[in-house]
């Protein structure tokens, strides 16, 4: 059972940045107004943010920490770890995204800085990551920058995924501090169900090639290209339901926490039938689990900080709370985390 703590280490803010474009799911021309009115009420997303051709993931992220170091009056030099979780980064093989962010930052070049390619699990275990590093002291501050311009990835014409998908980027300050109870962590993992949530050209195992963008139809009638997300939405489903429960609970026994030592417990945002069902099933009422998905979709690794600067930017600014984080998906990986935050600087939605 991979449950595991970080002593001495303390959230200190949190932002997050979106692109100015919305793109409402009302207007899609490849879905009937009926198909449309279904998918919203079941999934949740009305509206979704979409980058130009020219933004990367790595432009959000960027703007998310300039304002947070702005905000907090971080001295960058004290910054000695950068971890950029993303699977879209600016280059797919090399070099790593957080060599040119560390220098974009101006960060020390002391700063370790590295990428992590995971995706809806991705803020958990970056979060796993730099704790880890800061809990022995050696290194006092941990910038975590998180996110994808996963609205790139659908093919237009696919109906599984081309309506959930939004881009965002958050960066989260980390610190280390000897008065905090620190961080506590269940994380997992289940390869044999990678094939649920995946692009299948363009990598070693089976590359890019003039079939790639060609247009098919699957067994199941969506509309594809191999080049772009594949997403088997009753296998990600009924893993969704069955883990995301499961991840909560072991850790939440472990620490012998109920449902009222838990203030918030901000999820994934993958989609509304899904995190209703975990929610239900967790027993937690409906003002501890805040949502961000109407108007900006799936974000992948950055749904729940993305979530918390929306939906909890005044309670986490103004006192002390016990956040239960769970991330779920793509891998098939999961995590969740757990942490009391005092409060924190979080500015507000950052749009460019």
């Amino acid at each position: 059972m991979a449950i595991l703590q970080n002593r001495n280490v303390a959230l200190k803010g949190i932002a997050a940045c979106v692109p100015r474009r919305a793109r409402k799911n009302a207007d899609n021309p490849y879905y009937t107004q009926n198909e449309i009115s279904a998918f919203v009420q079941n999934v949740g997303v009305e509206e979704f943010r979409t980058s130009t051709a020219d933004v990367c993931t790595s432009d959000l992220c960027v703007a998310a920490a300039e304002k947070l170091i702005e905000e907090m009056c971080t001295d960058r030099n004290d910054i000695g770890i950068l971890v950029f979780v993303s699977q879209t980064p600016d280059y797919y093989f090399l070099p790593n995204t957080a060599c040119i962010i560390q220098d974009r930052l101006q960060l020390s070049k002391e700063t370790l800085a590295f990428d992590v390619p995971l995706g809806c699990s991705g803020y958990v275990y970056g979060l796993n990551l730099i704790s880890s590093y800061l809990s022995s002291g050696q290194i006092k501050k941990g910038l975590l920058l998180v996110g994808d311009t996963a609205s790139k990835t659908p093919y237009p014409k696919d109906k599984s995924s081309s309506m959930l998908f939004g881009d965002a980027g958050a960066a989260t300050m980390l610190e280390y501090d000897e008065k905090s109870g620190g961080l506590y962590y269940h994380l997992a993992t289940d390869g044999a169900g990678y094939k649920a949530i995946i692009i299948p050209d363009g990598g070693f195992r089976s590359p890019f090639s003039e079939n790639s963008l060609k247009e098919y139809h699957d067994e199941q009638g969506l509309i594809r290209t191999p080049v772009s997300l594949h997403l088997d939405g009753l296998d990600v489903f009924s893993f969704g339901i069955s883990e995301a429960p499961k991840t909560c609970k072991k850790l939440m026994d472990h620490l012998h926490l109920g449902n009222d030592d838990i203030d918030f417990a901000v999820f994934h945002q993958a989609n509304k039938m899904m995190n209703e069902k975990i929610r239900k099933k967790l027993g937690l009422p409906e003002n501890k689990v805040p949502y961000s998905l109407r108007f900006f979709g799936n974000t992948s690794s950055a749904s729940i900080p993305l979530t918390m600067v929306t939906e909890m930017r005044n309670e986490l600014q103004q006192s002390k709370n016990r956040l239960l984080f769970c991330g779920f998906g793509v891998g098939l990986s999961w995590g969740t985390a757990y942490t009391v935050a005092t409060p924190m600087v979080v500015p507000a939605l950052i749009e460019i």
